[in-house]
């Protein structure tokens, strides 16, 4: 039997620490609020986004938040919602991120109204409802859980969504250089679990690196002159000329702790020639003909290396005259450590002196996260409540998040959804977007121990 003191202390702890498992109420109520959430058309030019986030704000102080600890920071017609939960400790913050802001959707193209959450064989449906109100949701839901229960962070818990990340990301460039001192930044828009067909999880990704983004112009002036008297020198056969160069010849493969640690892990449950590319890749960073042969999947392409696409061409002034100029937009997704002007110049010398190639708008490097075996332990065992010993696999996005920004201010940052889903239900800045209705639960769980873990 215990002594009085030690149950005293024990039967405290017990009822300082949250319980593990989502309530059927806090489920419920996880997806009323994403209801209400997909009913705010947060797109780009409607200014949405202010009004929305002072609904989450409502909702976080009903939680019990103080007005001093949450702001709404207008910017333009967007805006950016900051909680701060302060922590008993002087450990380093944690930053909890998010964006508000979700893609243009047609209501004539879609099934169903974007911006009416419906339930339908399982399913969840809206704009946005993927990418990234469930996560924004799901995190402002454990949250004001752990807030109602009593919860004392150890450390500062900040809660930062963003309200532009589809389109200009100004918050977050804004925003993220206040957090130099965050320990880590946890973002929900990258990361999370795969699912087969049968609904088994298969293996859970920890987003850990993100391509930069770059637009270059290829442009092409001419003096022109009248079509009956064409010349070799026509500027739109130029540029044509200079796309076909640069399609021809592929940057070459790279890899990082992450890349490499993706596909070693991946090779295992990959059959084929796919898998055996992948453990070779991975062995042996040098072996380009294993780095070619996943370059022929589009799944995997981006992770072995820099990508270059053409994405929209304009060019001539007149149906009946020689084009004065001829402009392309390549989009490239740069791997973690190449410099943009760097690739700038390759695709110079790719296109020919007659070809000027510029790059308008840089964006900034992202890097690569190390591995942080505090995280590592925390993640391991959110995922184990929904998995037990599933695969943790570092990932590389193709894409940005705003993550890009916090690493480019020194944060470290990773990608850890609590979303589990089926590759074939992606749909995100599609038609129809959607996620699993029993996927709100496992997600409030995962958040839920991740918080706790790091901070408690």
């Amino acid at each position: 039997m215990l002594k009085t003191g030690t149950s005293l202390v024990l039967a405290a702890l017990l009822a300082a620490a949250p319980t593990l498992a989502a309530t059927p109420a806090q489920v419920d109520g996880a997806k009323a609020m994403l209801g209400k959430s997909i009913a705010f058309p947060t797109v780009a030019g409607r200014g949405q986004v202010p009004v929305y986030a002072a609904y989450l704000e409502s909702e976080l102080k009903s939680a019990g938040f103080k007005d001093s600890e949450i702001s709404i920071e207008p910017l333009g017609e967007t805006a950016s919602l900051i909680l701060t939960w302060k922590g008993t400790g002087k450990k380093k913050p944690i930053v909890l991120n998010a964006h508000m802001d979700v893609v243009e959707a047609k209501r004539e193209d879609w099934e169903r109204d974007p911006f009416v959450m419906a339930e339908d064989a399982g399913y969840l449906f809206g704009r946005g409802i993927s990418d990234n109100k469930f996560d924004v949701v799901m995190l402002v839901q454990t949250v004001m859980n752990l807030k109602r229960e009593g919860f004392k962070p150890s450390r500062d818990i900040v809660l930062f969504l963003t309200g532009d990340e589809e389109t200009a990301q100004k918050t977050v460039a804004a925003i993220a250089p206040r957090y130099k001192d965050a320990a880590m930044v946890l973002n929900g828009d990258g990361g999370g679990g795969t699912l087969g067909a049968d609904g088994t999880p298969l293996y859970y990704t920890m987003q850990t690196a993100e391509k930069t983004y770059a637009d270059y112009k290829l442009t092409v002036t001419d003096p022109g002159g009248h079509s009956s008297a064409p010349r070799a020198d026509n500027a739109i056969l130029m540029l044509g000329a200079a796309l076909q160069r640069i399609a021809a010849a592929p940057f070459p493969a790279e890899t990082s702790e992450t890349t490499r640690a993706y596909f070693a892990a991946s090779a295992k449950r990959t059959p084929g020639e796919a898998g055996e590319a992948m453990a070779r890749f991975a062995a042996n960073p040098n072996d380009t003909a294993a780095a070619d042969i996943l370059a022929k999947y589009p799944e995997h392409i981006g992770q072995t290396r820099t990508t270059c696409v053409p994405t929209m061409v304009s060019g001539g002034h007149a149906e009946n005259a020689l084009p004065q100029r001829a402009v392309a937009n390549i989009n490239c997704r740069i791997f973690p450590g190449t410099a943009p002007e760097a690739v700038r110049q390759r695709l110079q010398q790719l296109a020919g002196d007659k070809v000027v190639v510029t790059l308008p708008e840089p964006f900034p490097q992202s890097s690569t996260s190390p591995l942080l075996p505090e995280l590592d332990a925390a993640l391991r065992k959110a995922v184990d409540g929904r998995a037990k010993g599933l695969s943790i696999i570092p990932s590389m996005s193709a894409g940005t998040t705003d993550s890009l920004f916090f690493r480019a201010s020194g944060i470290p940052s990773y990608g850890v959804s609590g979303l589990f889903m089926k590759p074939d239900d992606e749909y995100a800045h599609g038609l129809n977007e959607r996620v699993p209705v029993d996927a709100i639960g496992p997600a409030l769980d995962h958040y839920r121990t991740l918080i706790v873990t790091l901070a408690r």
